[in-house]
């Protein structure tokens, strides 16, 4: 296996980032490729596809071992279920999927053909091995069954962002920051008011605490 790019993001961490791809499609990346594979041929028509599908690499979970049991935490962190019958991170071999709207390609001179994605639950630098087109007729399954994951509650809050701090962000990034806090970042095992949270976006180190479905933003301070 390969690695053929890298994608640009405004997580550094895993903390913060989306369950899963496309829940919050404004979030932007940039995936740039190594220089063996910096060639616009390999592109030709990927520009005709409105979503494509990326594979990639669990850089920070990797592991010597492996256990057939997880604790996903959508199920709150106490129930164990098939690794297989879950997308966790700790897997016999250290392999993302992700579909992701492909919003345009550029060719530039220092990086090559670069494309700019927008829904990606991936951390800055996440290598990836593959990239595919999404095929709408083939790939959208009518009445499929969501097992565990369709039972959840639904974690959506209220976003209370203090003026004076909203300023500090970027006018360009403040709603997909808001999106991510909406979606409720915590990991869902963990519901105590009064515990200040806190992770990285872009350049900024965000803090805020969660009381029942009430999320306020304490702190923005630039890393």
């Amino acid at each position: 296996m390969k690695i053929i790019a890298h994608i640009k993001t405004d997580f550094p961490t895993k903390f913060g980032l989306p369950r899963q791809s496309g829940l919050i499609d404004n979030i932007e990346g940039k995936i740039v490729f190594e220089k063996e594979y910096q060639n616009i041929e390999a592109l030709r028509g990927l520009e005709d596809f409105s979503h494509i599908w990326l594979l990639w690499k669990f850089s920070e979970t990797e592991r010597d071992s492996w256990s057939p049991t997880v604790r996903p935490p959508m199920l709150g962190g106490n129930k164990r279920m098939g690794v297989f019958a879950t997308r966790s991170p700790f897997r016999p071999n250290p392999i993302g999927l992700s579909a992701v709207k492909l919003e345009r390609i550029e060719f530039t001179k220092n990086e090559g053909p670069v494309l700019f994605v927008r829904g990606a639950d991936l951390m800055d630098n996440t290598p990836i091995y593959d990239i595919k087109p999404y095929l709408p007729f083939a790939d959208s399954i009518e009445n499929a069954s969501g097992g565990f994951a369709e039972k959840t509650d639904d974690r959506t809050l209220s976003v209370s962002f203090p003026e004076e701090l909203r300023a500090k962000i970027p006018h360009n990034k403040i709603e997909t920051l808001c999106s991510v806090l909406a979606s409720d970042p915590r990991p869902s095992y963990q519901n105590d008011p009064e515990r200040v949270y806190g992770f990285e976006f872009a350049e900024f180190e965000i803090s805020f605490k969660v009381n029942e479905k009430n999320l306020t933003v304490c702190d923005v301070k630039i890393k």
